[in-house]
């Protein structure tokens, strides 16, 4: 069945504790890069979780984001871009950490690009890996508001075709368009069962992990080529002051001296507005004041640091 957007609903709106009626469901979101998992993630919990860049293979790691429909939790769990030819190690990583998202979760959500008219050989390794798989999945057509409703409908029929699925919906993670529909849907099948975590709580990234994810999006923003994936960072402290402000200290890692040279930029133009654009949005996440230095490093083997994928989530052997 394929559902298209009809009048935005205001999902959580009436959320209560989880009780004797109380559902809870491990969604996974899984599509091809840029795909637009993020950022439906992002939609679905009202707040932003994960981090998003026009730039694919923007997520590392599994990253949970929790939403309140009524008496259901979902637990929203955003995965890597999945594709095949992955050749170094963290691509290797990333998509296996992927298949790890849908084998763990109750629903699976498959999103897919509306404005890609057509199912390629991509996606139809990701539509075969997900049958082999089992288990309830769900399509979402994404980015609509850029595609007329007739070429809509042709796609859906496409993936009628290719695979099975529960509910054919039509969304835009961006503008929200069709997503309460959604949302909506997955809370009625969730199974029942208490809540995972606490009413109020909207990710399980820790706080450390996501100032990281902060500065490595604006990285990814600000700079271009292939630097983006060569860089990873690091918190290195965090401490509290009793005004209630906070002081953190990051460290941009990259492989080479050249790649230093161009995430410092000349005179130190592009980190020092990498820090401000960082540190406004650390502010308005955590409420306070935030003093942020951030200090760029050469370690040319940090993509092969087992430490790094533990922090990640990752499998370092994968």
């Amino acid at each position: 069945m394929i559902d298209e957007p009809d009048v935005p609903r205001e999902p959580g709106k009436e959320s209560r504790p989880g009780g004797p009626d109380s559902r809870c469901a491990v969604v996974a979101l899984v599509g091809a890069p840029n795909a637009g998992k993020s950022t439906l993630l992002n939609r679905a919990v009202g707040a932003k979780v994960s981090i998003v860049t026009h730039k694919v293979q923007t997520t590392r790691t599994r990253v949970r984001g929790i939403a309140i429909a009524g008496q259901a939790q979902l637990i929203f769990v955003d995965t890597p871009g999945i594709f095949s030819g992955a050749k170094r190690r963290l691509e290797r990583a990333m998509v296996g950490a992927a298949w790890h998202g849908v084998e763990d979760a109750d629903l699976v959500v498959l999103l897919h690009d509306a404005q890609k008219p057509t199912i390629d050989s991509e996606m139809r390794a990701i539509l075969a890996g997900l049958a082999q798989r089992g288990g309830r999945l769900v399509l979402a057509l994404n980015k609509i508001d850029a595609i007329r409703r007739e070429s809509l409908l042709a796609l859906a029929a496409q993936f009628e075709q290719a695979a099975v699925f529960e509910r054919i919906f039509m969304i835009s993670a961006l503008d929200g368009d069709g997503v309460d529909d959604l949302v909506a849907w997955l809370a009625a099948q969730a199974p029942a069962g208490p809540w995972l975590y606490p009413e109020d709580q909207l990710s399980d990234l820790p706080q450390r992990l996501l100032a990281a994810e902060v500065v490595r999006e604006k990285l990814f923003l600000a700079l271009h080529q292939e630097l983006p994936y060569s860089l990873t960072v690091e918190t290195d402290s965090w401490e509290a002051f009793k005004d209630g402000s906070v002081k953190i200290q990051m460290t941009v890692y990259v492989q080479r001296e050249h790649q230093k040279r161009i995430a410092v930029g000349h005179g130190g133009r592009t980190i020092r507005m990498v820090r401000e654009q960082a540190q406004r949005e650390l502010e308005e996440t955590l409420e306070t004041r935030v003093h942020l230095f951030l200090y760029v490093k050469v370690r040319e083997r940090w993509i092969d640091d087992p430490a790094r994928y533990r922090d990640w989530g990752l499998d370092f052997e994968g």
